[in-house]
């Protein structure tokens, strides 16, 4: 019985062409370049396009805009600093954010 399963199990392979040793790191560099050009360097762009866009609106910030900050507050710029701003949320709720926080106009 054991040499009836050894003999299944040993069945001469048949022989194979030589692979030659350069294909597979040319492979893998030709991915890289495919993921580089199509999906890393379109992110790259989309993410400084964003950046700027809010630099932007950071900048054009002025007194009696409607925000909302990252935290999810909503608010009115009652008063600009250089890094932060005041912003009122009820008649009596005065908040001072930096102009970080602040995510976009309302």
């Amino acid at each position: 019985m054991a040499s009836l399963l050894l003999a299944l199990f040993s069945v001469p392979q048949s022989q194979s062409e030589e692979v030659n040793p350069f294909i597979s790191p040319i492979a893998i560099f030709l991915i890289f370049i495919v993921f580089y050009f199509f999906i890393i360097r379109p992110q790259q762009r989309s993410q400084k396009k964003k950046e700027k866009e809010k630099a932007d609106m950071l900048e054009a910030l002025k007194k009696g805009d409607k925000i909302i900050t990252v935290g999810g507050l909503h608010g009115t710029v009652v008063q600009m600093g250089d890094t932060s701003v005041t912003i009122e949320i009820d008649k009596s709720a005065r908040l001072r954010v930096e102009k970080s926080a602040i995510d976009r106009l309302e």
